[in-house]
């Protein structure tokens, strides 16, 4: 067996030492993964943080099909920028509010989510107009400078007259506090938000698209190969298995994660300590995506 673990970055290796069941149990945790495309998106929320307020503030639009890690990247993003307190000031900051967006556009249950977002106790039977006048005070005295609005596709589901008065509720929110949106959604979102050409202007649209036989996904792998704690160095990167890799999971990054997580965990059962290619099945990928849809199931409410 190599004891010295060469093939594992440095951080990593003492892991490789530890029992079966305790490197099964890490592999299934969740982590995240630097990637090219990934540290792009950053970069930009980062700068739009630091944007200087103004009448229009730039937006930023992160969209495309379910299972591409928009949501992974965004929470990365919110890990960064925690709500803290300033003793000498007194103050909590949230520099960062991020709201889900409710199944339809109703202007009342966003301004809930919202106050929710920003840590409020939700009030009882206010009007959309007092809860978005709370919103917005509560957003100052925090000094929130972005406003991140998750599964924004949904206000797909809304009438036209429903959907416009969502648009104009978010562009009055940009202009009122002076901050940049995020939306992020699936290909839907562009369609929803270029139907209001003010706020179509403002944003820069960022489509993570599906994994393809490239350098960004051979990084993608070689970063993964690095982190989990086999024993012995997986080729990930060889031609044979990322092809099986991508016919498998269709580039998506949800399944790909599972499906090589669950190879590692399979190598570390059978004792192999390595994934090889006959590990990657179209079985295993179903197994690892059921074991996904049970352990949100079981996800105790918030």
């Amino acid at each position: 067996m190599n004891k010295t673990f060469d093939h594992l970055l440095p951080a990593f290796r003492a892991q490789a030492l530890l029992p079966a069941e305790e490197r099964m149990g890490w592999i299934r945790q969740a982590r995240w993964i630097n990637y090219s495309r990934a540290d792009q998106v950053l970069a930009r929320l980062n700068e739009l943080l630091d944007y200087p307020p103004r009448a229009r503030m730039p937006c930023l639009l992160v969209f495309r099909a379910t299972g591409m890690g928009k949501t992974y990247l965004m929470e990365k993003f919110l890990r960064a920028h925690r709500s803290c307190f300033d003793e000498s000031a007194g103050v909590t900051r949230l520099p960062v509010a991020c709201v889900q967006m409710p199944p339809s556009p109703n202007e009342r249950d966003f301004y809930e989510e919202l106050l929710v977002g920003l840590g409020a106790v939700l009030p009882h039977r206010l009007s959309a107009a007092a809860l978005r006048h709370r919103a917005r005070v509560l957003a100052r005295q925090l000094e929130v400078r972005m406003l991140v609005v998750d599964e924004i596709h949904s206000m797909l589901a809304g009438t036209f007259r429903e959907q416009r008065i969502f648009l104009n509720s978010l562009r009055f929110l940009a202009n009122d506090l002076c901050i940049p949106l995020v939306c992020l959604g699936t290909q839907e979102a562009k369609q929803a938000l270029m139907t209001d050409q003010q706020l179509a202007d403002r944003f820069d649209a960022f489509e993570l698209p599906a994994w393809a036989d490239d350098a960004a996904f051979g990084q993608l792998l070689t970063s993964y190969a690095s982190m989990l704690p086999l024993r012995e160095a997986s080729e990930l990167c060889a031609p044979k298995l990322r092809k099986r890799l991508l016919s498998l999971t269709e580039g998506v990054t949800v399944r790909l994660c599972r499906l090589v997580e669950s190879a590692a965990v399979q190598a570390v059962e059978s004792g192999r300590e390595r994934i090889e290619i006959d590990l990657l099945n179209e079985a295993l990928l179903a197994h690892s995506l059921v074991s996904i849809s049970d352990r949100h199931a079981r996800r105790p409410a918030a």
